[in-house]
């Protein structure tokens, strides 16, 4: 089968001399310009029973300009609807177009040694930290979106919190796309140092009116030793940018990852998040949410790693398909030899409301170790006519019936979302796109 991608519009050429005018240091160009030589020979993902041949994942803009604001309140409507208030938040940076356009982290967190920025800005000002985990966690040969990710960078965030360091209030980092034909590259970097914990939300969010473009986004998440970091995730890209996104964790002893997703794009979407559970009493659970709608395509793997010995970890996922949408959500828990006394679970529950929509849960355990506990769940069903009946019997409109049942469906899982923020944007975004 062919794995063709339509011809790139920039040769390596190009890519240097993009490398320059970021005055970026030797090490990073060298590293576009061997991810652009992987570009032209790996194969694209392997996206079972989702044919991603002929998406737009290359046609597209990877230069374009945003704007600074001195305020929140200057930011564009699409984007303030995600940003919560300042005085929630210890940090924001919001990003547009890939450009930084605001900024604003307490003297407190300054004071502590906290680095949150901008990825060119990081690069310039702490070089060797960041030079330290650019593509650890997310391997560079993992596949063509993988290698087109570090050669056409342009944008990106660095977050790093120092050993010991409690941040109570969340971080909050938010992209916002609203340049025709743009193409996010961004690759985002969040690093908690030992006896370090964090809360962290971010967003990705384009104009839902006018804009084309494609998202390529790679985050590494690296939690040290006795670490831990509340990871939030809530994607809302409109129906005319094609997305992948690849998040990446490594945690270390006793550390603890919680991954929370909305994964509510209106367009072809291919999600990767792949944790590894390195240390011994590693944990990690990932709770997502999502709904397709349309005639979108979505492709989700969830995949745990258990390395470690003593280590946990648990997937739950719950899925809506309306109209012709068809969407597949993987799940993989592998417990490696040596990883005894490990406890790997996972769920995925997928509910589709129409005749032409489709929805395939598939979970697998891998498992090389005898004296470990694992178990998985699976269930896929339409809306049920009796329940459907019943809220329609009492006046209430088809429309707002099947409105009330997905909020019931999604419930069980935003409710357990530990980032309060998350599960208000979450419910915002789910209400969006019920209505």
């Amino acid at each position: 089968m062919s794995t063709e991608l339509k011809t790139l519009q920039y040769d390596t050429n190009d890519i240097v001399s993009f490398s320059k005018e970021l005055n970026e240091p030797e090490w990073l160009t060298d590293f576009r310009t061997h991810a652009y030589e992987l570009v032209q020979t790996l194969p694209l993902p392997r996206t079972e029973k989702t044919r991603i041949i002929g998406w737009n994942f290359t046609d597209f803009n990877y230069k374009t300009s945003g704007t600074e604001v001195s305020s929140l309140n200057d930011l564009p409507s699409e984007a303030a609807k995600v940003v919560g208030a300042e005085d929630q938040y210890a940090a924001i940076l919001v990003q547009h177009n890939g450009h930084k356009a605001y900024v604003s982290v307490t003297k407190e967190l300054q004071d502590k040694g906290v680095i949150i920025t901008d990825l060119q800005t990081a690069i310039r000002e702490h070089g060797d930290l960041v030079k330290k985990y650019y593509f650890k966690a997310g391997k560079v040969d993992k596949h063509r979106l993988s290698a087109l990710n570090a050669a056409i960078l342009n944008s990106g965030t660095f977050i790093y919190i120092p050993k010991n360091v409690v941040i109570e209030k969340p971080l909050q980092t938010v992209y916002f796309q609203d340049a025709e034909n743009f193409g996010l590259i961004n690759h985002s970097i969040l690093v908690a140092d030992q006896g370090s914990a964090l809360t962290y939300v971010e967003n990705y969010v384009s104009d839902h009116e006018t804009i084309e473009g494609v998202a390529n986004l790679l985050t590494e998440v690296y939690v040290e030793d006795n670490a831990q970091v509340k990871f939030g995730a809530v994607d809302y890209f409109s129906k005319d940018v094609t997305v992948y996104v690849n998040r990446q964790g490594q945690v270390g002893r006793y550390g603890q990852l919680e991954w929370a997703f909305g994964q509510m794009n209106d367009g072809n979407t291919v999600s990767e998040n792949v944790t590894e559970l390195v240390g011994e009493g590693a944990v990690s659970h990932t709770k997502a949410v999502s709904i397709g709608r349309g005639d979108q395509k979505q492709n989700f793997d969830n995949y745990i790693v258990h390395i470690g010995t003593n280590t946990e970890s648990n997937i739950l996922i719950h899925g809506v398909q309306k109209d012709q949408a068809q969407a597949i959500f993987n799940g993989r828990t592998k417990i490696e030899h040596g990883a005894s006394k490990s406890n790997g679970d996972q769920t995925q529950r997928v509910l589709m409301l129409s005749e032409g929509a489709r929805g395939d849960a598939n979970p697998i355990l891998l498992i090389d170790e005898d004296d470990v506990m694992a178990g998985h769940a699976a269930s896929v069903g339409r809306i049920d006519p009796v329940q459907l009946y019943y809220l329609m019997s009492r006046g209430i409109s088809r429309s707002e019936a099947e409105r009330l049942i997905i909020h019931g469906f999604l419930e069980p899982v935003v409710e357990q979302l530990q980032i309060e923020s998350v599960k208000a944007q979450l419910t915002a975004a789910i209400e969006r796109k019920v209505r």
